[in-house]
């Protein structure tokens, strides 16, 4: 486990100079570990790193590593595709929700987030890309669904998220964040939005967290740099 840790600090010296050519402070960008497809040691050997977020896309898997590390004080994030009959679950066990495209889930999300607890941040997810099988709204669409999010209780909306299109250059991927960043500012500034909550540009994975760094991504969701390749399943 000690290649985890180490991995994780070569991430973040990445990030930090990835921050600085981009005129942002060290610091000002957060990393989300995606820890799917890994165990919970995986999991605890990065928060024994100093990594408190960590995000999941399947629901049970997820369940499992959020109980065996419940006294860690880990933050979790739920980053993928969200089916209606999973929505309770994923507003009780979750601080984050990174792959909201429509509204009834949205509003099941809003209705079944305990009381107890703090609103649920939420992400828009943007098919910037325009892949007739990515997941997303359009961004014709997004603020729209933008304004319905912050409209609802026990929900904070915080800005939006992207996946572009698979490339093999990290370069080739700019044009969609740079393109996903305009949105988000004309999102932040349009009507029904908190521009004081709007603060996250969620975008930028392994292969090109740099680049989407310096296009102004806030939030970068990291995995095979940090746990390695991620087992077959």
């Amino acid at each position: 486990m000690n290649e985890i840790a180490d991995n994780l600090a070569a991430l973040l010296e990445r990030l930090e100079k990835a921050c600085a050519r981009s005129g942002q402070k060290p610091g000002a960008v957060r990393l989300v570990a995606v820890s799917k497809g890994f165990p919970a040691p995986a999991v605890a050997a990065a928060a024994a790193a100093g990594q408190r977020a960590f995000g999941e896309n399947y629901l049970q898997e997820a369940h499992d590593k959020i109980e065996a590390l419940r006294d860690a004080g880990l933050e979790w994030h739920f980053i993928g595709p969200i089916q209606s009959n999973k929505t309770r679950e994923i507003a009780s066990h979750f601080a984050w929700v990174h792959g909201v495209e429509r509204l009834r889930i949205v509003e099941r999300l809003s209705v079944q987030r305990p009381a107890g607890l703090p609103p649920l941040n939420v992400c828009v997810q943007v098919n910037i890309s325009g892949e007739s099988a990515k997941a997303g709204c359009p961004p014709q669409q997004a603020a729209e669904l933008c304004a319905a999010v912050a409209a609802l209780p026990r929900l904070r909306l915080r800005g939006l998220m992207a996946i572009p299109a698979a490339v093999e250059d990290a370069e080739a991927a700019r044009p969609a964040f740079r393109a996903l960043r305009s949105l988000f500012e004309r999102v932040r500034s349009g009507r029904g939005v908190k521009p004081v909550d709007f603060d996250t540009l969620s975008m930028g994975m392994s292969a090109d967290f740099e680049v989407a760094v310096e296009e102004g991504a806030t939030l970068v969701r990291v995995g095979s740099a940090i746990f390695g390749k991620r087992p077959q399943t």
